[in-house]
């Protein structure tokens, strides 16, 4: 778990208060590939509606992956994770969409991790839900476009872990999906790890550091 149970509390306390009286609250949790970042989502969500039913969503960022039909003509589908190969634009609208409150819903996208594929409409986020909770690693990218998502946030945390703690993380998720050794090795050394100092590098500092591993 991302954090102790004292960090989530504290940060679950926060976006509460900040929510009182039915203001929408909208916090960026970011972190490596393997950091835990969507755990701590996943937790965070879960406690404040076990404070109260409806009080927040998880807007998950992978749900705005290019889909292979146009990552493989671009060559882009060994990098698939990677800033470029995602729809950043779709993710920019949503939340002004989200912000705006003024549809009854907005329906989001949720990635598909077994299939590879982002599916569409497939979490409905109603106009009454105060809290969004938005994770992804590249929310707090310091570069064009993502930079354009920063005022979209109430709050920013980032995920830190050591890069031999997100390896053996990583390792264990792609033998999990029935990778062989020779696809694990150049999805760790070509894609996630280098995904992962770049996030470390790239981006913004936060308003929260929660450290994990």
């Amino acid at each position: 778990m991302p954090g102790d149970s004292t960090e989530l509390a504290a940060l679950a306390d926060l976006l509460e208060a900040r929510a009182a009286g039915g203001n929408r609250v909208v916090a960026a949790i970011a972190g490596a590939p393997g950091s835990g970042k969507s755990t701590l989502a996943d937790k965070l969500v879960g406690k404040l509606n076990a404070r109260q039913p409806g009080l927040a969503a998880v807007l998950p960022m992978d749900g705005f992956h290019y889909d292979d039909l146009y990552l493989v003509p671009a060559g882009l589908r060994p990098r698939k994770g990677a800033p470029m190969t995602f729809d950043v634009g779709g993710l920019y609208h949503t939340l002004k969409r989200l912000r705006a409150r003024d549809e009854a819903e907005v329906a989001v996208p949720v990635f598909d991790r077994k299939i590879e594929i982002a599916r569409a409409g497939a979490r409905l986020i109603p106009k009454e839900t105060p809290v969004i909770v938005v994770e992804g690693n590249w929310l707090l990218l310091k570069q064009a476009p993502w930079d354009r998502l920063r005022p979209m946030f109430d709050l920013t945390v980032m995920v830190e872990v050591p890069e031999h703690v997100l390896r053996a993380r990583l390792r264990g998720r792609w033998e999990r999906l029935g990778l062989s050794e020779a696809e694990i090795v150049e999805k760790l050394e070509e894609n996630d790890l280098p995904n992962g100092r770049w996030v470390r590098d790239g981006s913004i500092r936060a308003d929260r550091v929660i450290r994990n591993g």
